[in-house]
C-alpha cells in the first residue's frame, strides 16, 4: 500500500494537483488568520485547557474549577521554570509522571538541551501538541504560498535537517528524542514522497555520518526546500558543495525556491547563506518553533515574524527584567506593546502552565502580532554593568562582518573577569570565520563601536577603559564549534552553539578544552 501510494504521489500530474489542493487550504486558512479576534480565541483557548486539566494534580493544587477568567487564572498560577516542574510534578515518579500535569497519555517525550546550562530537559508531547506543532509548520508554509503563487513546494522535495527518528524509552516510558525525530516519525505517509531524507536515512544517530550521508543522497533529489537550525545548515551546504565541485547551492539543486531556518538569530548569517545559495530569488524564511510549542512564522507581507495565536498555546509575555520578580506583569497578546523585551510565556496542551520558555522577543506590531526573536533569558552579558542583550551583539557581529568583508559561521561571547586591582575586565568573543576579516583588529574595533552606538550602558562602561576593557575576539579553524558541540554529547540538528554566558564559565570550558585538544594535535589551534 504504501509503494502504491508512493508512486501515484509522485506522478507529476498528482504532485499538481496537491499544489493545487494546497494552495486553496492556504487562502483559506490565512484568509481566517487575518479575519479573527485573537484576544478573544486566546480567552477561549485558556478556558479550555483550565477545564480539560482540573482533575489532574497540578489543577486541583491551583484550584482549576474555581477559575473564570485570565485574571483567576493568573492570580492561582505564578510563572515556572523547567526545573520548577521537574522538581515538583514530573521528576518523582519520572517517566511515568506527566499525568500530573495533564490528563491525556503522553507518548513522546522531546529531549531539548538546556542552551546554557547544558542540562536535558524532558519536555512532554501529548498527541494536541504534536497537531499543534504540525499546525505551525503548515501555516508557516501557507503564509509563504498564499503571497507568492509562484511557490510549488510539493512539485520537488522538501529536505528537512533534523535529528533521528530512532527514539529510545525508559522504563517502559514514552519514546524519547529530538523533537524533529518525533514529528518526522508521527508524519503522515501521503506527505513522505514530498520529503526528504527517507525513513531510513532519519533512522541515523551519529551526527557526522548522517549528515555525509544526507548531503551524498540529496545530490540528485529535485529539493525545493530546506529546513534547519543555521549553523547546521551551514555544515550541510560545505559538505553538498565539497561533493559536487560546485559553488553555489543554485548549481545543486536548481529547483531550490526556499531556505527555512529557525532556532536563532539569523543576522549574522544572512549575507553568507545569500552567497553560498547564489539566487537571490531563493527566499530566506524564518519560523520560531521550539520543543514545547510553535510560536510563529514568518509573514511575507511584513518580512517579519507573525505570532500563530490559534495553534491550542495560551501565551503571556513579561518583560524581560521582570521575568523573576515576586509581582511580574503578565501582559496577553492584546495588552503587549512594541518596543519591549519580553519573556515568553506558554500554557500548552501538553501540560506546560505558565511555563518560562527562556525566549525574548520584541513586538514590532501589537495589532498584527509581528516579533523579533531578541534572544534567550539566560543569553545576556552584564558582569560589569553593560546590560548586553543577544540582538545586540548579533547586531554587532553582523556590522563588523560587513565592514571588514567576513563571514561568521558561529560564535560565542562571554566575560574575562580581572585577574588583579590593577586591571579591568572585557569580552572574549570565540569566533569561527567562514571567511576571515581583513583586518582582525578593525573588525573588533567595529564591533566594540557598534555595541557602543546601540547601547548606552555599554559604552559608558567602555568610556576610558575605566571599568571595561576593549573586546578581545579568538578566531577558530573551522569546524571547532562542531567538534567542541561533540565532546559534550550535544552534537545534532536541534543543537546550538551557546552564544553568550554572562558568568564566563563556557568560554573557560571552551578554552580549556581547545588547549587539550592543542596538546594532542600541535597543529590544530596554533
Amino acid at each position: 500500500m504504501g509503494m502504491l501510494l508512493g508512486s501515484l504521489l509522485g506522478h507529476p500530474q498528482t504532485r499538481r494537483a496537491v499544489g493545487s489542493v494546497f494552495r486553496q487550504w492556504s487562502q483559506r486558512r490565512i484568509e481566517r488568520l487575518d479575519r479573527m479576534n485573537a484576544g478573544e480565541l486566546q480567552r477561549r483557548i485558556l478556558a479550555r485547557l483550565v477545564r480539560k486539566a482540573r482533575s489532574t494534580r497540578f489543577g486541583q493544587d491551583h484550584g482549576f474549577s474555581r477559575i473564570r477568567s485570565i485574571a483567576d487564572y493568573q492570580s492561582a498560577v505564578p510563572l515556572r521554570r523547567y526545573e520548577d516542574f521537574w522538581r515538583d510534578y514530573w521528576q518523582p515518579t519520572f517517566p511515568h509522571s506527566f499525568d500530573a500535569t495533564w490528563p491525556d497519555a503522553v507518548r513522546y517525550v522531546a529531549l531539548s538541551s538546556g542552551t546554557t546550562t547544558g542540562k536535558t530537559k524532558y519536555i512532554p508531547l501529548t498527541d494536541e501538541i504534536l497537531k499543534s506543532h504540525q499546525r505551525g509548520a503548515l501555516t508557516s508554509l501557507a503564509r509563504l504560498q498564499t503571497f507568492d503563487p509562484q511557490f510549488t513546494p510539493f512539485s520537488g522535495k522538501m529536505f528537512f535537517l533534523g535529528g533521528s527518528t530512532g527514539l529510545e524509552s525508559v522504563g517502559n516510558g514514552p519514546l524519547m528524542g529530538d523533537l524533529s525525530g518525533v514529528v518526522n516519525r508521527e508524519a503522515k505517509d501521503w506527505v513522505r514522497p514530498f520529503t526528504f531524507p527517507s525513513p531510513e536515512l532519519s533512522l541515523l544517530n551519529d551526527w557526522d555520518v548522517k549528515l555525509d550521508r544526507l548531503a551524498a543522497a540529496s545530490i540528485n533529489q529535485p529539493i525545493t526546500l530546506v529546513s534547519g537550525v543555521p549553523s547546521w545548515l551551514l555544515v550541510l551546504f560545505d559538505r553538498v558543495r565539497q561533493l559536487t565541485g560546485r559553488d553555489t547551492l543554485r548549481e545543486v539543486w536548481p529547483t531550490l525556491q526556499v531556505v527555512v531556518h529557525g532556532g536563532t538569530s539569523f543576522e549574522p548569517y544572512r549575507r553568507l547563506f545569500r552567497k553560498v545559495i547564489g539566487d537571490d530569488s531563493v527566499r530566506l524564511i524564518e519560523t520560531y518553533p521550539a520543543s514545547e510549542g510553535f510560536i510563529a512564522s514568518d509573514d511575507p507581507r511584513y518580512e517579519m515574524l507573525r505570532l500563530i495565536p490559534d495553534n491550542d498555546i495560551f501565551f503571556e509575555f513579561v518583560p524581560s527584567q521582570e521575568l523573576f520578580s515576586a509581582r511580574p506583569t503578565r501582559h496577553t497578546i492584546d495588552q503587549v506593546e512594541p518596543g519591549i523585551n519580553y519573556g515568553v510565556v506558554l500554557t500548552t496542551t501538553a501540560g506546560l502552565w505558565s511555563y518560562i520558555l527562556g525566549d525574548t522577543v520584541t513586538f514590532e506590531s501589537s495589532e498584527r502580532l509581528l516579533l523579533r526573536f531578541s534572544g534567550r533569558v539566560d543569553h545576556f552579558l552584564s558582569a560589569f554593568g553593560e546590560h548586553v542583550i543577544g540582538e545586540e551583539v548579533d547586531r554587532s557581529i553582523e556590522r563588523a562582518a560587513l565592514v571588514t568583508d567576513a563571514a561568521v559561521a558561529d560564535f560565542h561571547v562571554g566575560p574575562v573577569f580581572p585577574s588583579s586591582t590593577e586591571k579591568v575586565g572585557f569580552h572574549r568573543y570565540y569566533i569561527e570565520f567562514v571567511r576571515e576579516p581583513e583586518s582582525l583588529d578593525r573588525f573588533r574595533d567595529v564591533l566594540d563601536q557598534h555595541l557602543s552606538a546601540i547601547n548606552d550602558d555599554y559604552r559608558a562602561h567602555r568610556l576610558g577603559d575605566l571599568t571595561m576593557g576593549p573586546p578581545e575576539v579568538l578566531t577558530l579553524p573551522r569546524g571547532t564549534f562542531a567538534d567542541w558541540m561533540k565532546s559534550r554529547g550535544k552534537l545534532g540538528g536541534q543543537n546550538k552553539v551557546p552564544r553568550l554566558d554572562n558568568t564566563g564559565r563556557i568560554g573557560e570550558q571552551l578554552g580549556n578544552w581547545m588547549e587539550t585538544v592543542a596538546d594532542h594535535d600541535l597543529s590544530r589551534f596554533g
